[in-house]
């Protein structure tokens, strides 16, 4: 660290694009892809497991909540997991600095698990808690750092963003297949332990990964440093350009948030949908109905690199953030109009097909790779350098209001006909892409670029 420190902090702000260590992109991305795709294992763990384990009957060795009961809680964990990423990029721009505070969050995740794991409902709502406290420190400052591996003019950003998305669903996809099974078939708490383990191999793998890591915290330091020189600014006396373009990312935030509620229904009313309405076999063989929820980060393997190469290739022609934003909600909002017919049978009283959910998550994961690998590098590359753990943080907020939102949609799942339930989220997300489509031009504006 000591060759880079004696650097000019210009310098430091404009040699990214000669670290090219891994695939192309910077050696950091090799050791913030493994951290986040174990971190998102034992997230996604959670989330095939939680309503699932709340609903099932006591002699099944859970909760025995109704729909609506385990929907809320379930709204109100997956919420709160995102919305204490304010107060935990606040301390990682104060006090922490970002890279302690992953490592601080991965092991508060793991002690969260480890409670989970114990085969007592005394430590159930402990183990939650101590989840969401390590989630919001990891998950908004590993971002950040996602984003110092990258000056602001390097156009390797939106691809290298879209590879720290893959590692994301690598842990999704096993989440399901690993977590999902133990706790369906061997019990809950296994399930939950198991999560745990995979966090576990997610903090070491940062420890021993930090060297790569040194470019991208140097950079934040150099930022840190030109700041102060440049006066003793108060962190909010920004200039014109600065609060127009954090008015664009609040903007996106009312949209994001209405993206999330419909996608994060996966957790919950498409979870059950999956386990009381669809044929869980294939070729003759029963699989648990937490494998339908590897199906999305599958697509985002298969599909990212084709999204990856598309936006490289157009270069300075593909869509501005905001359209890729709109594409996201239609897609979103087709793939929920698409489950109206197939709910509608479920209601007839067959088992459904489980192509129809594989549809479904289909047009969900295009939807996502037009929004949230995007709106990630935007939020990075919009925000003042100063500022970014605490909007980082702030942006987050978007997936905790959609969680929560998702929560109450799909607590009307044994009260509302399914084909009005999924109908009306449908409307939602195509509605809310109607009027984003009208608000491009604006957005474009005050981000001061056409992108």
């Amino acid at each position: 660290m000591s060759g880079t420190r004696t650097q000019p902090a210009d310098a430091l702000l404009t040699t990214s694009a000669s670290d090219q260590g891994w695939f192309g992109q910077p050696k950091g991305l090799s050791t913030l892809f493994f951290t986040e795709m174990w971190e998102r294992l034992s997230y996604y763990g959670m989330r095939a497991l939680l309503v699932l384990y709340l609903v099932a009957p006591a002699e099944r060795g859970g909760m025995g909540l109704s729909a609506a009961s385990a929907a809320t809680i379930y709204g109100w964990y997956t919420a709160l997991a995102y919305a204490v990423s304010l107060p935990g990029g606040l301390i990682a721009d104060r006090w922490l600095g970002q890279y302690r505070a992953v490592l601080i969050g991965g092991c508060v995740i793991v002690l969260g698990h480890l409670s989970l794991a114990l085969p007592t409902k005394a430590m159930f709502f402990p183990g939650l808690a101590l989840i969401i406290i390590g989630t919001g420190l990891l998950k908004p400052n590993i971002t950040s750092l996602v984003g110092s591996l990258y000056d602001q003019e390097d156009k390797r950003r939106d691809g290298g963003f879209s590879i720290f998305y893959l590692g994301v669903n690598v842990g999704a996809m096993l989440a399901p297949l690993i977590c999902g099974t133990l706790g369906q078939e061997y019990g809950w708490h296994w399930g939950f332990g198991a999560a745990g383990v995979g966090m576990t191999f997610g903090v070491l793998q940062y420890w021993f990964g930090r060297r790569r890591l040194e470019p991208a915290l140097e950079r934040l330091k150099a930022q840190r440093a030109a700041e102060a020189q440049a006066g003793s600014k108060a962190s909010w006396d920004l200039s014109k350009t600065e609060w127009k373009r954090l008015v664009v990312i609040a903007i996106l935030f009312v949209f994001a948030a209405v993206f999330w509620a419909a996608f994060e229904q996966a957790g919950s009313s498409l979870n059950l949908f999956a386990d009381k309405f669809t044929r869980l076999t294939f070729f003759g063989r029963k699989f648990p109905s937490t494998w339908f929820q590897s199906l999305n980060p599958v697509y985002i393997i298969l599909f990212a690199p084709l999204f990856t190469w598309m936006w490289a290739a157009l270069g300075h022609r593909q869509p501005s953030s905001p359209a890729k934003f709109t594409f996201g909600l239609l897609l979103a909002g087709l793939g929920f109009l698409l489950l109206v017919p197939g709910s509608q049978h479920a209601l007839n009283g067959g088992l459904v097909s489980p192509l129809w959910l594989c549809g479904v998550y289909l047009l969900n994961t295009w939807g996502e790779l037009c929004l949230s690998p995007v709106a990630l590098s935007m939020v990075t590359k919009l925000a003042p350098p100063k500022l970014l753990g605490t909007i980082m943080g702030f942006w987050y907020l978007s997936n905790a209001a959609g969680n929560k939102l998702s929560g109450w949609i799909a607590s009307y799942f044994d009260s509302l006909p399914l084909p009005r339930l999924f109908g009306y989220t449908a409307l939602m997300c195509l509605g809310a892409g109607v009027v984003l489509l009208f608000l491009i031009r604006l957005l474009k504006r005050m981000m001061g670029t056409t992108r």
